[in-house]
Formats: structure tokens, sequence, C-alpha cells
């Protein structure tokens, strides 16, 4: 058996650039897809955890917390949340059109550097095939990173990549990314900010299929390590996970639409999410105690803010 591991192990790789290339392509697709899905999120900390349901309101997420520590909110905590909730609606109704454009495009600029900065991983670094393993139920093709001699970062966020190293572990069916490790080993200077980002800074990634063709992440934890006008010292961490994805039926819709069309990478404009119904706390719960059961139970059963 060990004698078949290390042989599987050691199965030919295919060209890199080309496992990249496919692995950029699939990447992008999964980043285009990701608004059109709903899904809760868990943060943990110091103190315990958080868990949130994430809504797409008029255009721009909002997080409702539904559980503390693994226990779902008392009546009255829940109460005091759907109030937060209906007071956001409303506030997002009465904006002007300014207001609006403003808010939504704020989202956009987040969402957009933090794609930038993954898909600049595949411009910063140079991979290096270490084989092919198991990774859960993935069969990956692993890829060590290095930097590349001569980048030139596009922007500040990006710069810290210039101090990294790290891998990719890539399905080899797919060519979506399962993992990504990233870890700064030397200090990045980052001029107009006077700050330094200091080794120990890390990243960790990791994505799961939510259906045959989309991956989206399903943890991101991160540990960072800097110095503000060089003396201060400053540190952050977060570790989050994400759970309970179903697709939009506005999206299945138009997904529908785009392969009568033969387009099956169709671009889908609608971003929505979902709020459970009125009166269904119940379903929240499920979702934050069991959430395959959520996705079985409450999936088809969905009210809409848009």
């Amino acid at each position: 058996m060990l004698a078949a591991a290390g042989l599987y192990a050691a199965a030919p790789v295919p060209n890199v650039t080309q496992i990249i290339q496919r692995s950029v392509e699939a990447n992008d697709r999964d980043w285009r897809a990701a608004p059109d899905y709903n899904h809760f999120e868990q943060d943990r900390t110091a103190g315990g955890t958080k868990t949130y349901q994430v809504l797409m309101i008029l255009g721009s997420p909002y997080r409702k917390l539904v559980a503390v520590n693994g226990n779902t909110l008392s009546p009255a905590e829940r109460s005091e949340e759907q109030h937060k909730l209906d007071q956001e609606i409303a506030r997002r109704r009465s904006e002007s059109p300014a207001q609006r454009a403003a808010r939504i495009a704020n989202y956009r600029r987040g969402r957009q550097r933090d794609h930038q900065l993954m898909s600049q991983l595949v411009q910063a670094f140079n991979f290096r095939p270490l084989g092919r393993q198991r990774l859960g139920q993935h069969s990956v093709y692993v890829l060590k990173a290095t930097p590349r001699p001569g980048y030139i970062p596009p922007n500040l966020e990006t710069r810290v990549l210039t101090g990294m190293q790290g891998k990719l572990w890539i399905d080899t069916k797919t060519f979506q990314w399962v993992k990504v490790e990233a870890e700064v080993m030397h200090p990045v200077w980052i001029e107009g900010f006077l700050a330094r980002v200091d080794p120990g800074t890390r990243f960790e990634l990791e994505y799961a299929p939510v259906s045959h063709n989309v991956w989206l992440p399903t943890r991101f934890v991160m540990k960072s390590r800097a110095k503000i006008l060089f003396v201060i010292s400053h540190s952050e961490q977060a570790d989050e996970s994400y759970f309970g994805y179903s697709q939009a039926p506005v999206a299945a819709a138009s997904a529908s639409r785009n392969r009568a069309a033969g387009d099956l990478q169709g671009s889908v404009l609608l971003k929505r999410r979902f709020r459970l119904p009125g009166n269904s706390t119940r379903a929240a719960e499920s979702a934050v105690i069991n959430p395959i059961q959520w996705r079985t139970e409450y999936a088809e059963n969905r009210s809409w803010i848009v």
C-alpha cells in the first residue's frame, strides 16, 4: 500500500503554466458567481464565535447575527436583530440615487480589491510542482510558490506579495483552488503608509464545491504583523468559516436560460441573496446547528429583498 501511495504521489504532473492558467480561469468564474449564492458566516475570536446570516439588500450585503458561541439567540435578542434589519432595509429604501450608488460602489471596490489580491498571486510568484496528493476528498496538484524576480505590484495592497512565499493545492479535475497558503518571509515596506509588514504575517484560504462547476470559500484564516510609522506594532487576525451556500432562484433561472442559449458561463447580473421567511427563526437555528439539514429543509423556502 505504501508503495502504491508513493507511485501515486510521483505520477506525472501536467505543464505548470497550463495548470495555473486553467486555475485562473476557474477562479474568475467562481468570483463572478459568488454574489449569487446565499451563505452563513461564523467568525472566531479569542472571546468565542459569532454566526451571521449574510443578506444582499439592495446591492450590498448585510450581516444579521443569528448565534453566539454556537447558541441561537434568545427571543429578545432575535427581536432586536430583526429590528436592526428592518431599520437597515428602510434606510436603504429611502436612499437618494447618489447615496445608493456610493454604497454599492464601495462594496464593489472592496470585492474587486480582494479579487485582485488573489489574482495577483499567479503574477507575483513562480510555481514549482511538488507532485500530486489527496487533500480531503480531492485529488490535487501541489505547487510551491516563490517570489518572481522583477514582479511590479499594481498597488499598495499587492505589494505585500513581494515578500511572501506559499503553496497552492489545485483540484486535478476542475482546476479550482482547494487551498491557498502564503506567508511573509522578509519585511515588506509600504512607503505610502510609512508601514512595514513583518514575517509571521500569513493567510490560508480553503474552497469547496457548492455546485457542479462553482467552488466558494469555506474558511479564511489570517494573521498579520506590522509596524506603523516603523515604530508602533500592530497585529490583526481573523478566522472565518462559510457554510450553507445555496444558489438564488433568480440566478438559477438565469443559468438555465444561458444553458438554453449554449452559454454555460453567462453573466448573472442580478446579485441577490436571501432572507428567511418572516417567521422562520427555526430555519436560521437549523443552519447554525446543522448546515446540511438546513439546505435540505429550507433551501426552497425563501423570500427576497430586491
